[in-house]
C-alpha cells in the first residue's frame, strides 16, 4: 500500500480533476449565499431534494473581480436585480481544486434568462396559489370612491419617488385638493415584506379614514425586487379592505403585488398622475350632471311659464264664466232656501200648535190629579183632627202633658187630665187596672 502526504494527495486530486473534467460546464443550482468582498463575490450553491427538500449538495464559488464587474452589471440590466440568496441561477463554472483551498467553483458567466425564467415560474406560483385561495381578484374588484382625496401612502422616507408624488399631487393645474399620510417602510432589501405588511397592518386600523392605499417606490435603485414577489405580502395586498395601488417604480417587470393590486401604475409621479386623473374624470362626470340638471330645470321653468302665459291668457274668460256658473248656482240656492224656510216655518207652526195642545193637556191632566191628591190628604188630616175625635164622644187622657195609652203609665195618686169637646176634667188615681 503507497503511503501520500496530504499534499501529495490533494495534488493527485487536484491533477485528476484537471485532466478529466471538463474545462467548463454549466450548472444549475441555488444560491443560498453571495458575498463580495475586495472586488471579487463569493458564493455558495446548493442542492436540494424536489420532495424533502434537503440538502443533497453543495459547493463553493467565487467570481473574480475581473469578471464579476461585467457579470454583475449585466444579470441587473438583463434582471432588474442583484445576484441575492434563494435565487435559481444557470452559471457557466469551471471546476478547481487547490491542495489548500480545497474544492470549489470558479464562475465564468450567468444566464440572466434563466433567472428571469425561475422569478417569472416563482410569481406564477405565487399567482396559482392565490387564485386557488380565491382572493387574486378580490382588491380588483373593490370599487373606488368618486373623490379619492385622503390617500395612505406606504414608501421609504427619504425615497425621492415620494417626494415626485407628493409634489406632483400638490402642484397640479386643476388645483385638485388630496390629503396624504406617508406609513413608512423599507422598500428595498430583505426586510421589505414584513416592513409593507406592518404598514399595510397600520392602515387598515384607521381604514375608515382613507380612501385609498398608494404602495410607492423610485427615486434610486431599481434592482432588488424580491421582497415584492413573496405569498405573504401578496395574501395581505389582496385581501386589503381599501383599493391598493402601486408604482413600484420598475420598468421591466411586475412584481406579484402589481399583479393582484387594484390598479398598477410603473413610478410614483405616474400614481399621481392617475390620482388626478381620476379625480378630473369624477368632477366631470359631476359637472357634466350639473350641467344637465341646470338645462332640465331651465327647460322645465320655460315650460311651466309658457303654460303659465298660457292659462294667464284664458283666466279672465274662465273667471267670467266661472263667477257666471256660480251666481246661477247661488240663485237657486237662495231659491230653495227660501222654499225651504217657508216649508220649516209651516211645519214649526203646525208643530207648535200641536205642542200647545199636548201641552194645555198634559197640564190639565196633572193639575187634576195633584186636586184629587189635596182632596184626599185633606181627607185624611180632618180625620186625624182632635176635635173630631172629641166630637164623636171620645176623649183625651194626659199626665203631665202626655196622652195616657195604658193604665201601666199611671200610679196611685197621680193627677191626670181629661180633655172632652166642651171642657177639661182633671182626675186623682185610686188605683189603676190592666
Amino acid at each position: 500500500m503507497t503511503t501520500l502526504s496530504l499534499f501529495e494527495l490533494n495534488s493527485l486530486i487536484r491533477k485528476t480533476v484537471e485532466q478529466t473534467l471538463p474545462d467548463a460546464c454549466w450548472l444549475q443550482a441555488e444560491l443560498s449565499e453571495v458575498n463580495e468582498n475586495h472586488g471579487h463575490c463569493y458564493l455558495e450553491f446548493v442542492q436540494k431534494d424536489n420532495d424533502s427538500h434537503k440538502l443533497i449538495a453543495k459547493a463553493r464559488g467565487q467570481i473574480w473581480a475581473s469578471r464579476w464587474i461585467y457579470i454583475s452589471s449585466h444579470f441587473i440590466r438583463q434582471t432588474g436585480q442583484p445576484l441575492v440568496a434563494g435565487m435559481q441561477v444557470l452559471v457557466q463554472v469551471r471546476p478547481t481544486f487547490h491542495e489548500l483551498y480545497g474544492y470549489s467553483l470558479n464562475v465564468l458567466d450567468i444566464d440572466p434568462t434563466y433567472t428571469l425564467g425561475d422569478l417569472a415560474r416563482r410569481r406564477k406560483e405565487i399567482l396559482r396559489m392565490l387564485h386557488e385561495e380565491g382572493i387574486d381578484q378580490m382588491n380588483k374588484e373593490l370599487p373606488l370612491p368618486q373623490l379619492l382625496q385622503r390617500i395612505a401612502v406606504i414608501s421609504s422616507v427619504t425615497a425621492a419617488g415620494y417626494g415626485d408624488f407628493k409634489n406632483q399631487l400638490e402642484t397640479n393645474d386643476k388645483h385638485l385638493a388630496f390629503y396624504t399620510k406617508l406609513f413608512p417602510a423599507t422598500m428595498q432589501g430583505d426586510g421589505v415584506e414584513q416592513s409593507v405588511i406592518q404598514a399595510l397592518n397600520a392602515i387598515a386600523r384607521e381604514q375608515e379614514q382613507w380612501d385609498a392605499v398608494v404602495i410607492i417606490r423610485g427615486g434610486g435603485s431599481t434592482s432588488d425586487l424580491s421582497g415584492f414577489d413573496t405569498l405573504l405580502l401578496a395574501e395581505n395586498v389582496a385581501q386589503f379592505p381599501l383599493p391598493v395601488i402601486t408604482g413600484i417604480g420598475h420598468e421591466r417587470d411586475d412584481t406579484v403585488i402589481d399583479m393582484i393590486a387594484h390598479t398598477r401604475v410603473k413610478t410614483p409621479t405616474a400614481a399621481a398622475e392617475w390620482l388626478i386623473h381620476h379625480q378630473e374624470e369624477q368632477l366631470n362626470i359631476i359637472g357634466d350632471i350639473s350641467d344637465r340638471l341646470l338645462h332640465a330645470t331651465r327647460d322645465s321653468l320655460l315650460q311651466a311659464t309658457t303654460r303659465l302665459q298660457a292659462q294667464a291668457t284664458r283666466l279672465p274668460a274662465l273667471i267670467m264664466t266661472r263667477v257666471s256658473q256660480e251666481q246661477t248656482r247661488m240663485a237657486r240656492l237662495q231659491n230653495m232656501m227660501q222654499l225651504s224656510a217657508m216649508q220649516i216655518f209651516t211645519r214649526c207652526h203646525t208643530m207648535n200648535e200641536l205642542m200647545q195642545h199636548r201641552l194645555q193637556t198634559a197640564t190639565s191632566a196633572v193639575f187634576q190629579q195633584q186636586r184629587t191628591a189635596i182632596t184626599l190628604l185633606q181627607s185624611n188630616i180632618q180625620a186625624a183632627d182632635p176635635i173630631h175625635v172629641l166630637q164623636l164622644g171620645y176623649s183625651i187622657t194626659r199626665l203631665n202633658g202626655r196622652a195616657i195609652k195604658a193604665p201601666s203609665q199611671v200610679k196611685s195618686g197621680d193627677i191626670i187630665e181629661t180633655t172632652l169637646l166642651s171642657g177639661t176634667v182633671l182626675s186623682r188615681i185610686e188605683e189603676s187596672k190592666n
